[in-house]
């Protein structure tokens, strides 16, 4: 028989136990990369981690005779839903064997938690904050998980939550650009210099993190301008954006991120690149410490890999040339000399101008992520 538990995620034990479970589900899995520990551990304290000042989650385990068979997160993100006028629960950190009757008992308990929060549907996956990535993987799976910023799954996570009765909800799709292809438009050209030669918007480099510390609530005040459209969209707080820079900063090379300003020094866009550490966080299983940083740090110089994951600027510039200075700006950092391949991860499908600039780059999809939802 299967029992399902809440963990008490302030026992270190029952904290562990829940980590622990995906090392054991993706044992020898190739395209698996670990969460980096302290971040995950993050997600599950209740303390320190912001999405509780506004928020609720609780997390389960199923086991079956003592063996743990997979586990899950229930969220009630009420700054969403308020934004929305919604009223779901989502689900996340959700993994299991390949067992119907393990995800039934899963998803069931977040079913319970959710209806005794009176909402009418459950969504995911979905995290904690926007570098949680989205969705269960349903194509793409001979390619390695980029960094802990896109999960990843086996390939029969989405036939479970389909004979469980969920359906579709959106797709975010990845894209992949070999730098050799990747193609800026002459128009595209001539317009970034244009805008520079004007200077009504300038694109701003930063030396050190010390720096970009220093820009984080003039970059999150324009995130929060920025995709007040999309459909994952909600407004992040203050202490969210802080504990956003912070997660960032480990892994953050300075050179790889870039704003557009206007004169007065107002952040309008901006340009997160990051260096591909999969491979070291493979090696190290997730830990940074003792030796995990350093193994990461010479990945930053190694590997010829790197994502964009977080691009935007503010509709009312789109027009004036911030999309072509944007899009100049990212191929400037691709050409720099270290990289041969450009992932661009998780654009939603109802990005429709997105994905067909990223087309028009020389982009082309190579992963896809669902987001399921399911009514009560």
């Amino acid at each position: 028989m299967i029992k399902v538990e809440k963990i008490n995620p302030a026992s270190k034990a029952e904290r562990d136990r829940f980590i622990r479970i995906p090392f054991k589900i993706y044992d020898n899995c190739p395209g698996w990369v670990p969460p980096i520990l302290i971040d995950r551990k993050a997600q599950l304290n209740k303390k320190k981690h912001p999405f509780y000042e506004h928020s609720q989650a609780d997390f389960f385990i199923a086991a079956r005779n003592g063996e743990d068979l997979g586990c899950i997160a229930a969220l009630e993100n009420r700054r969403f839903n308020q934004h929305h006028e919604k009223r779901q629960a989502q689900f996340y950190l959700f993994d299991c064997i390949d067992d119907l009757d393990a995800a039934s008992a899963l998803l069931g308990s977040v079913y319970d938690w959710a209806r005794g929060r009176g909402l009418n549907q459950v969504v995911g996956p979905k995290g904690f904050g926007p570098l949680d990535g989205y969705g269960i993987q349903v194509a793409g799976f001979e390619h390695r998980q980029m960094m802990t910023m896109m999960n990843y799954n086996h390939a029969y996570y989405a036939a479970l939550l389909e004979k469980l009765g969920f359906r579709k909800e959106v797709d975010f799709i990845s894209c992949y650009i070999d730098q050799r292809k990747f193609i800026i438009p002459e128009r595209i050209t001539r317009i970034a210099e244009r805008v520079k030669k004007r200077g009504n918007l300038n694109v701003h480099q930063f030396k050190n993190k010390r720096e970009l510390r220093q820009w984080a609530p003039r970059i999150g005040e324009a995130y929060n301008r920025a995709f007040i459209n999309n459909w994952e969209y909600y407004p992040l707080t203050e202490n969210e954006i802080d504990f956003v820079v912070e997660n960032i900063m480990v892994i953050a090379d300075p050179k790889l991120i870039k704003i557009i300003t206007t004169k007065d020094g107002c952040v309008v866009g901006f340009l997160f690149g990051f260096h591909d550490i999969s491979a070291a966080l493979q090696r190290s299983k997730g830990k940074l410490f003792p030796l995990g940083i350093f193994d990461l740090l010479l990945e930053r110089r190694r590997t010829n890999w790197i994502s964009m994951n977080g691009t935007g600027i503010l509709p009312a510039f789109q027009s004036i040339g911030g999309n072509a200075l944007l899009y100049h700006e990212m191929y400037n950092t691709v050409k720099s000399g270290q990289f041969d391949h450009i992932d661009m991860p998780q654009v939603a499908e109802t990005a429709v101008e997105m994905r067909r600039d990223l087309t028009n780059l020389g982009g082309k999809p190579y992963k896809n992520h669902r987001v399921f939802i399911k009514d009560l």
